[in-house]
């Protein structure tokens, strides 16, 4: 669980809803109508710019901003030493009994090539076209919430156009002017909250993700091959520091004076 997306938004929820509150209060801000023309329509415009299979997709996606299980670098990368130890002690077929332990799949598919034989080029290209598709998956998550955090704000203006025409056509009764524009601006204001509260923070939660499992999934197909090709422990982890930023990079050699 990714404690910054569930903190970020209900924090900004409290926010919203405590100077909602301190205002003009809760039942003033609902309006059915207007919230069916900014959601619903924000669904069906976004539905019509992408086919079905990848805007169905981007849910399971989008739970990469919630539920974010990888290992960090640091742990990645003296796992990837204990298996390069394992396989120089007792060779390359002695991490098939160690893949029932590993949680990752990407890892386990590599471990197991390795084992089955595969030469070093063939694992990395097969490792390599994994990672693409994996980045194209999340690119076009983004893509869908980048373009939702797009419609959004629109169909809140176009909320506020048909609320606005409808307040005019009752000008000739000025009891009922200020209650018809409060409604009309409800839309642009539920555009603005979907896009600047959910969706764009989303998409950019999203691509941080992106970032953050192509550096471990490169960090792996170096490891890989590295045990692959009998590297010691040592040259394995030496190699794999190199993707660590300096900082992380002097704490893990602190780490491993003690």
């Amino acid at each position: 669980m990714d404690i910054a997306t569930v903190v970020g938004l209900v924090l900004a929820q409290i926010l919203i809803l405590g100077s909602i509150m301190m205002g003009a209060g809760l039942q003033a801000f609902v309006d059915v109508p207007s919230i069916v023309i900014v959601f619903g329509g924000t669904i069906a415009a976004t539905m019509v710019s992408f086919p079905m299979n990848k805007f169905t997709a981007t849910v399971k996606v989008v739970k990469k901003t919630f539920m974010y299980v990888l290992a960090s670098l640091p742990e990645q990368i003296e796992s990837m030493a204990e298996f390069a130890a394992l396989a120089r002690r007792e060779g390359l077929l002695a991490l098939e009994e160690k893949l029932e332990t590993v949680e990752d799949p990407f890892l386990v598919k590599g471990l197991r090539l390795v084992v089955d034989g595969f030469p070093p080029e063939v694992v990395r290209d097969i490792l390599g076209t994994d990672l693409y598709t994996m980045q194209e998956r999340h690119a076009v998550g983004k893509c869908v919430l980048d373009k939702m955090g797009e419609i959004a704000p629109a169909m809140g203006m176009l909320g506020t156009l048909i609320g606005l025409v409808t307040m005019l056509k009752n000008l000739s009764d000025p009891s009922q002017i200020g209650s018809g524009m409060a409604v009309a601006l409800l839309t642009t204001f539920y555009g603005a909250y979907l896009s600047n509260i959910i969706l764009l923070p989303m998409a950019c939660k999203l691509d941080q993700r992106k970032k953050e499992e192509t550096l471990i999934r490169s960090t792996m197909i170096e490891g890989i091959v590295a045990i692959q090709n009998g590297d010691k422990p040592a040259m394995v982890k030496e190699k794999l520091k190199a993707f660590l930023p300096p900082a992380v990079r002097d704490a893990m050699d602190e780490k491993a004076k003690e």
